[in-house]
């Protein structure tokens, strides 16, 4: 069943891939890029959809990070919490095997 799941996942990734060279291969005419306060220079249509998504890539990785570093926070206070437990059981079970006769 491993191996479906990696076939399948292949699969689709050569076809993202084949459909991504296709689209810059069709789209290589210069354009410029006018945001509202400057005017990029002309570059190929991939180009500035490739770099707009590593923009997006990185933002949003930023974003992502105060809830990764919150939630392994919260992560390492659970498993300090889970093994202050395990010693008090143990010592518990220890003390309960001293008391019988």
């Amino acid at each position: 069943m491993r191996w479906l799941k990696g076939v399948i996942l292949a699969v689709i990734l050569v076809a993202v891939l084949l459909i991504g060279i296709l689209f810059a291969v069709n789209n290589q005419q210069a354009l410029p890029l006018n945001l509202i306060w400057v005017e990029l220079p002309p570059a190929s249509l991939s180009v500035w959809l490739l770099a707009a998504l590593a923009c997006g890539v990185l933002l949003g990785m930023l974003a992502m990070t105060g809830v990764y570093l919150r939630l392994r926070t919260l992560l390492t206070r659970a498993q300090r919490h889970n093994q202050q437990q395990r010693k008090e059981l143990d010592r518990l079970r220890v003390q309960e095997l001293k008391e019988l006769p």
